[in-house]
């Protein structure tokens, strides 16, 4: 089960996050259980590899907001890395920042299914 410790141990501001949902516990913990099947990480991760970049903009975007809020740090951070890359335009190779924020969806996934 998905607790507020766990999200801790994860590296996630939650002190911050559920500042932002009024302290409620529970609609902070079903809002961060939903984040890993956002599917912007599906939308991100092909949209790099086709090299079309305003929708990976767009994906990144939506997950940076999203998680944000939540303030899970460690997904978050490679987030907001790549959003800004990908609003100067920089063509480059993706494939190591999509990875690590897929890594972190993953351990958060994981989290979430305690």
């Amino acid at each position: 089960m998905l607790t507020i410790q766990y999200l801790k141990e994860y590296g996630a501001d939650v002190e911050t996050g559920l500042s932002r949902f009024v302290n409620n516990e529970a609609l902070y913990l079903r809002l961060v259980k939903m984040v890993p099947s956002l599917d912007g990480f599906a939308k991100l991760e092909q949209a790099t590899i086709d090299k079309d970049y305003e929708t990976a903009f767009e994906a990144a975007h939506g997950l940076k907001g999203a998680i944000g809020n939540l303030s899970l740090t460690p997904l978050y951070t490679p987030i907001v890395t790549i959003t800004e890359l990908l609003r100067a335009k920089t063509d480059m190779d993706y494939s190591t920042l999509v990875a690590e924020i897929m890594t972190q969806r993953g351990i958060l996934e994981v989290i979430c299914s305690e």
